[in-house]
Formats: structure tokens, sequence, C-alpha cells
């Protein structure tokens, strides 16, 4: 998806008048309120630390109000018919559109903050998902991507690519499947685990292939969902026997007994034995960093319907609200994401990856700074120090790509409810098992789907 900013005469004065735009804020507005669903203590107090400088730098104060995510979207809804919505919150991707609909989110702040931090300095695939005529329904703020996690040191002795496409995968399994010494992936198969949607979605994705449309449900095409089913057997026939989620196969990987695993970016600090609750088990020292040396990732995937890939993306955002004092909500999120950004990333870097790389002059700026935090529980790291500049890199591009069902048809409500009736989930494990051919599951899948609403 192109993504462009439209060019209109900026809200506020940037460059050298950005002191004086400042200074204006601070005598306009004495206080305003952000929500977070970043309520952990540790995180909450890194927040109002940052509020803190915020307040030092503008004189405007900031109420860092803690809201349970679960809870997000009804209190907006009352807060907004209320009209006594916060002036900021920080929000999850599925809530951009919806709320810029419904008229809670300024999309022309949001927009404005993104023109003069510099469009070209964020990740295009975390604007493309919160994209509305015009501009921007909230700003980006941090975000990770699904990742094939590999063992690069077999890949690169037996002479194989990385696995960035269905090809790879099954010439990795041809080469290193090796039960039960050493399984060639380990697919997720438990179909009542939000696991298994989360990596069959990046599957389909890969491929090219969603059930809908801007219009709503749209058929699944037999040929490519074929291709999809097909690899998804494939990889789960190289997976050991049973129900499969995270737990199996991070054990597995841990273990040195799984060529490949799919995982979200929480496992970069585990795998180099950071945390004692899961450490690696590939040797006798728990606090090894052998496998993260050994290890390799791919965020952007493809299939043969669709060779430019895909990547599975989680994106965060500030929205800037239709009842803010304006001027004050924009200054403290373009604070948040310049002079306070790296604080910002520092709540959880591990997770929390920058889609914001750097600034006009130092385009890497904020990327260098996060690959320098540290990460980790029990023992502390900074990213750069466990991973090569590639595989961060790796990690950090897969942002300009990222990709969710229903975000760029607008029709990401009716996905995420496909997605929850885990009807895929059920029927890919039907095929998987050999109870049905791949024409009844194509079948089954667009008959299920295309009743929910």
């Amino acid at each position: 998806m192109t993504y462009h900013l439209r060019t209109h005469t900026s809200r506020l004065m940037a460059g050298a008048a950005l002191a004086l735009a400042l200074s204006a804020v601070g005598a306009g507005a004495d206080t305003i309120r952000f929500w977070t669903t970043e309520e952990q203590p540790e995180r909450l107090a890194k927040q109002q630390e940052m509020a803190e400088q915020f307040e030092a730098a503008t004189g405007t104060a900031v109420e860092v109000i803690p809201v349970t995510e679960s809870d997000l979207g009804t209190r907006a809804t009352a807060a907004f018919a209320a009209g006594d919505l916060p002036d900021v919150i920080y929000h999850t991707l599925q809530y951009a559109l919806p709320w810029a609909e419904a008229g809670i989110l300024d999309t022309d702040a949001a927009t404005d903050v993104v023109e003069e931090l510099g469009e070209g300095t964020f990740a295009s695939g975390a604007l493309s998902m919160a994209a509305v005529d015009g501009g921007v329904a909230s700003v980006p703020v941090d975000g990770w991507t699904q990742m094939i996690v590999y063992r690069r040191d077999l890949f690169d002795a037996a002479g194989l690519e990385a696995p960035s496409s269905y090809a790879n995968v099954l010439a990795a399994i041809e080469a290193l499947h090796n039960p039960p010494e050493l399984y060639g992936f380990v697919a997720a198969t438990k179909v009542d685990e939000n696991f298994m949607s989360q990596v069959l979605e990046h599957v389909f994705l890969a491929n090219g292939v969603s059930p809908v449309d801007e219009n709503g449900f749209a058929p699944l095409d037999v040929a490519k969902t074929t291709e999809v089913l097909d690899f998804y057997k494939a990889i789960a026939e190289a997976s050991p026997p049973g129900e499969l989620f995270w737990q199996q196969s991070r054990e597995l990987y841990f273990a040195g007994r799984a060529a490949m695993i799919i995982w979200s970016p929480f496992i970069l600090d585990e795998l180099a034995g950071l945390r004692d609750s899961a450490p690696p088990t590939i040797n006798d020292d728990p606090t090894s960093r052998d496998l993260a040396a050994a290890t390799g990732i791919v965020t952007n995937f493809s299939g043969p319907s669709n060779p430019d890939g895909a990547a599975w993306g989680d994106v965060r955002y500030f929205g800037i609200t239709t009842d803010a004092d304006t001027d004050a909500a924009m200054e403290f999120v373009k604070f948040s994401m310049d002079d306070g950004y790296t604080q910002t990333l520092s709540i959880a870097p591990e997770g929390k990856f920058p889609v914001r790389r750097g600034t006009p002059d130092e385009p890497n700026k904020f990327q260098e700074a996060w690959a320098e935090l540290p990460v980790g529980v029990d023992r502390k790291a900074p990213l750069g120090e466990l991973y090569a500049q590639e595989m961060i890199d790796e990690i950090v591009g897969g942002l300009n790509v990222a990709q969710r069902w229903g975000v760029a048809e607008g029709q990401l409500a009716l996905a995420s409810k496909i997605i929850n009736s885990q009807a895929v989930n059920r029927i890919v494990r039907q095929y998987i098992d050999g109870e049905i051919d791949a024409a009844a599951a194509v079948a089954a899948m667009n008959d299920e789907l295309s009743s929910i609403e």
C-alpha cells in the first residue's frame, strides 16, 4: 500500500519557531491527561519520568492515567459520550480507524505531528496501517513483527538459504528434519490457542491470501489457499505430534531440537539466557548466549503467489482526541517521539521496536539508541550486544512491510471476528489430520466465514 500524507500548512510553526510554540503551549495549558495501557509499575514509572521531562521543557504537566487494555474501548466510548476524553491515548491498532470514524480522534492533529517530525522517518507499514483519507488516524509509537526463528548455524552448514519463503522453509525441512533429535519445524496446531491464529494469519498473508476485501468478506481463492494449506501441512508434518502452541515451540527450540519456529520478539531475551523462568537448555549453562549466537530471524516471508511477501505486525499508537487541548497534546506526542523517544522505547525494548528510525538529520538515531537499551529479566544486556547488526536491521525492517488482515481494506473489525471465531484454525487442523481434502477445506472456510458479521 503506497502511503502519502497530504501537504498543507501545519497548525504550528516548525524549526526555529518551535521554542516559541512550546512556550505558548506552556502558558496556555497547565495539565493534559494521558491514558496508557502500559500499567505495570515499572513501566508507569518510566512514563511518569518522561512526563516530568516534558513539563520541565514546556511548563505543561501531564497526568499519566493507567487504563487496563481490555477496558480501553468501553472507557473511551463512555468518555467520548460525556465530552471528557483525555488529551492523548496510547492505544492498539484495532482502535485507530474505528475511533477516527467515530470522531474520537483528531486525525488532522496526528497527521500534522507526523509531517512535522518527518513522514520519511517513520516505518511505512506502521503509517499505512493507520492511514485515513488525507493522513493518519494516530501517530505510530512502537511495534513488533512476528519472526521465523531459525538455527542459522545449521542452515549455513547445510548451505541453505534463510527461511524467507515457503520454498526455502520446505528445502530446510528436507535437509534438516531428523526426529526425534531435530524436528524441521514446530508448527502451531492447538486450535483453541490464539497463537495458532496468529501464526496462520502470518502464513496466509505471506501468500497474499485474506478473507476480507473493502466490501467485507471475500471468498478465499481456491488455488492460493490450497498453497497455504499444503505448506502448513508440510510444516505440521515436520513437527512433533500433539497439540502444539507457543510453549512447545520455545521448549524444543531452546533444547536444540527444532530447526525453525515462529515466535514473537519477546523470545529474544530468553534466547540469550537472561530470564531464569525460560532458560535455553541446549547446553548445561542456563545463562549461555550460545543459542542466541547460532540463531537467525526472518520477519518478511513469502509464498509462491505473493513473491513480495508480508510481515505480521502489531503496532501501537498515540491518539490525539477531539476533546484535547490540541496544541499541548501535539507537543507532548512530538516530545515522546523525539527528545523523549528513547525513554518511550525503554519501557520494554524487546517488544517495542522503533517505528521512527531517526530524525531527518540522523536517520538511524533511534534505531541505534534502541539497540543499546537493556533487555532481560534476571540479567540485562542490550540487543545490540546479543545479536549481529544485520539481525537488528531485519527485526526493525519488518515494520516497513507489516500487515494484518483487514487493515488496508478498512475491515479490521470483521477480520478480528473471523480470527476470533477460530474457524480457520479448526478447518486447517482437519486438513492437516487428513479428515478433509484441500477443496473441501477451502469450501468449509468460505461457508463458515461468510456468516460472520
